[in-house]
């Protein structure tokens, strides 16, 4: 698949590596296909990745894992929620949660209730709310600073 990207110019994906949302992602439902893009030389612990619409080039937005952020993080899910995903044994769940960078960059966030989950046997994903009581805002920008500098970070 290609795309001409406004943030990563034009990209050739491998089908392989195209990630499907049946049913779109929260807010923009007719966004089904994705890819993830990131720098493999940094891969790691708080590497901010982009998930690219292959649908509308335009569309990125910035994900991380959520573990990379919050060690505790463990939130229930709503079997029917997964359904779309397929058989999928939890070593090859894969979440990801959006980032939000404003102008005043030290109150960049991520959104814990909303993460998205893929299947890395067939690359089938989905945008979930979760109940639990994890913020749409948290606070992440002295957490990958302390990251960045090496400290540990609980």
């Amino acid at each position: 698949m290609k795309a001409n990207t406004r943030l990563f110019g034009k990209i050739d994906i491998e089908d392989s590596k195209i990630i499907i949302f049946k049913e779109g992602i929260i807010g923009f439902p007719d966004l089904k296909h994705f890819t993830l893009i990131y720098d493999e030389e940094k891969e790691g612990q708080g590497t901010i990745k982009w998930l690219q619409s292959m649908d509308d080039p335009s569309f990125a937005l910035p994900v991380i894992n959520p573990l990379d952020v919050r060690a505790d993080y463990q939130p229930v899910v709503n079997e029917e929620g997964l359904e779309s995903l397929g058989k999928m044994p939890n070593e090859s769940a894969f979440m990801l949660v959006t980032i939000t960078v404003p102008k005043e960059i030290k109150q960049m966030s991520v959104n814990l209730k909303a993460p998205f989950v893929i299947n890395m046997d067939n690359l089938h994903g989905v945008q979930i709310i979760i109940e639990d009581d994890y913020p749409v805002k948290y606070k992440i920008y002295d957490i990958l600073n302390k990251k960045k500098e090496g400290e540990q970070v609980c």
